[in-house]
């Protein structure tokens, strides 16, 4: 397949000489005219390439392998540097001495030179247990949690973008003689669960070839079940991942489980016989904020110790209990055995406390599942617990029950205690699921990222605590030189009505409470290809579970800041040179042109 690093319809980065000047009218009578948008590289950019290219102003093969080698960190940096040049012959921008500064430009621009590797490169090997894993939450829904549709296009949009957790509610019809989707106890209108099945079968690997794992939140009677376990068979087949035994010792790889899909939910028998009190509605502040312009700021939890006993050491307290216990009376007659043989990850039974549920069965591995409030003051008491805990189990983060707007949680919370699956709310945009995405760019987006090796050492002495003093272990050095594009992919009235916008960079890490900061840039006013030149310097601690976090905003003096493009990136994962990184909306999509040029750097 043809490379696609010098593509010329990302007209922002070719060789383009413009004079066309930008007219804004102020009334009927004035207007205001603007300098064009420049096409050229910014001075810092400039001075790398005088640098390497020296007096004669191109960089033939031995420069540009200088150049490959000490400032982009290519392993190969011949083969690098020949690509350049034969790129830059094809489209004319090879000048008899060598490569000039428009085929640098271009090359520095292209998408080759993004700051990720867009393959999986882990070591997929590992039981299920050692991976964080891309994971929805009520991943049905079209909106809110209260009053939007249920329907199959949000679980294709979510698998689409590399999601591995799906979440379905199922609930009897009307008629008590099939199965529907829906948020229980809500205005949410319901889907046919067959609906999302086939969707699911259509998409279950269009982005990653790795195991997608559906958790049920079962509210279903034996018959209900029974049918259920049918149009599984049915609609899936041999993609259903059984195992030979009902009790799995360790879980299997994800390479193991290439191709597979595995039901999560409660074994039947362990449902109550007796009613269990209603569901604890969760008294703290709503979330909704989350979904204004861009999303609040990302915060760290300090959860609150008050009376945190009575939670977690009362047998049957209401709030531990979770998304998949009823609240109405089960019978217990003899289930289905299809039903039961096709739980291939069964969620766990809660047995009185916290305490006493972590214990690590060695016979058997499963699914735990907390909500986000009762996780946070888990960790309190119970961080080492539940490091030990997801060495071999897999345990689950939900939302808490009042984030109505769909809104999401801080994910660095559960990744720093090895919680793998902390499930959220995709139909929406905000930071958090800004960072969520992040994450998930790592291990060339397959939806599984390798826990770092500290949350997989369960030794006393050695086990991983992310509240302690810890040193820095890398310094991480981040360069925005320029950004465009947003003059093709917006009008030019978009961010100001009266003259070209003023954008500014913020960049930052997310990451352990110690390592999480963010620093901007200065707006650069009525430009459409800002010019920033601009460094920064991050000191990380725990670089392993580093977010970097890039938004543009355009500055406005009288009103709020407009949004222009955020992404962010994985810091393990990050190519070391000047890179072209394109931006993305508030969904998460990528934008057509916009980018920045950035250069990393790690000391």
């Amino acid at each position: 397949m043809q490379s696609n690093s010098f593509r010329l319809h990302h007209k922002p980065w070719c060789k383009i000489r413009t004079i066309k000047m930008y007219n804004y009218r102020i009334c009927y009578c004035f207007r205001l005219r603007y300098r064009p948008a420049s096409n050229e590289p910014s001075d810092g950019l400039k001075k790398v390439f005088k640098k390497y290219s020296g007096e004669v102003g191109a960089m033939g093969l031995e420069q540009l392998q200088h150049f490959m080698s000490e400032v982009q960190g290519e392993a190969d940096a011949v083969a690098a540097a020949q690509t350049v040049l034969e790129r830059s012959k094809e489209f004319r921008l090879l000048k008899r001495k060598g490569v000039s500064l428009d085929a640098f430009f271009h090359y520095l621009s292209s998408n080759e030179n993004s700051p990720l590797l867009p393959v999986v490169h882990q070591d997929m090997m590992a039981p299920l247990s050692h991976y964080f894993i891309f994971t929805g939450h009520n991943s049905y829904l079209t909106g809110n949690q209260l009053t939007s549709d249920c329907s199959d296009q949000p679980i294709r949009t979510a698998l689409l973008r590399g999601v591995r957790g799906i979440e379905l509610d199922v609930w009897p019809n009307s008629n008590h003689d099939d199965i529907n989707v829906l948020h229980g106890r809500t205005l949410t209108t319901p889907v046919k669960l067959i609906d999302c099945l086939r969707t699911i079968r259509e998409y279950a690997f269009a982005s990653s070839p790795y195991p997608l794992i559906i958790t049920l939140e079962d509210h279903l009677n034996t018959t209900l079940r029974a049918k259920l376990a049918s149009m599984m068979n049915q609609i899936f087949g041999d993609l259903l991942y059984v195992p030979n035994t009902e009790h799995i010792e360790t879980f299997p790889s994800p390479e193991d489980l290439k191709m597979k899909i595995l039901v999560s939910t409660k074994p039947p028998t362990e449902y109550l016989e007796e009613p269990k009190t209603p569901r604890d509605k969760d008294t703290e502040a709503q979330g909704g904020a989350e979904d204004e312009a861009w999303g609040e700021e990302i915060v760290h939890q300090k959860p609150e110790i008050g009376d945190i006993s009575k939670v977690f050491e009362h047998k049957q307290s209401e709030q531990f209990q979770d998304e998949e216990d009823h609240d109405e009376i089960i019978e217990r007659p003899h289930e289905a055995a299809d039903y039961r043989h096709l739980i291939s990850i069964p969620a766990r039974k809660k047995i009185g406390g916290l305490t006493e549920t972590l214990k690590t069965d060695s016979n058997q591995v499963g699914r735990l599942s907390l909500s986000e409030q009762v996780f946070e003051k888990a960790t309190i008491h119970h961080g080492n617990e539940i490091i030990r805990f997801t060495k071999n189990n897999l345990l689950r983060i939900y939302p808490r029950g009042t984030r109505f707007a769909s809104s999401n949680c801080n994910p660095m919370h559960g990744w720093m205690y090895g919680a793998q699956m902390v499930a959220f709310n995709m139909q929406g945009y905000a930071r958090s699921l800004w960072v969520m995405q992040g994450m998930f760019r790592a291990n060339g987006g397959c939806g599984y990222v390798k826990k770092p090796d500290f949350l997989l050492d369960t030794e006393e002495v050695h086990i991983f605590d992310p509240k302690a003093e810890l040193p820095v272990k890398k310094i991480l050095k981040v360069k925005v030189f320029m950004g465009d594009g947003w003059r093709f992919d917006y009008s030019k009235t978009h961010f100001d009505r009266y003259s070209p916008p003023d954008f500014y960079t913020r960049v930052g890490i997310a990451g352990v409470p110690a390592d999480s900061r963010m620093e901007r840039t200065n707006p650069i006013e009525d430009n459409w290809t800002p010019m920033w030149d601009k460094e920064f310097e991050f000191k990380l601690r725990v670089p392993e579970l580093a977010v970097l976090r890039i938004e543009v905003h355009e500055y406005d003096m009288s009103e709020k800041d407009d949004f222009a493009g955020q992404i962010c990136l994985p810091v393990w994962e990050l190519r070391r040179g000047i890179r072209a990184v394109r931006l993305c909306d508030r969904k998460g999509d990528l934008l057509p042109s916009v980018r920045l040029l950035m250069q990393f750097n790690f000391a």
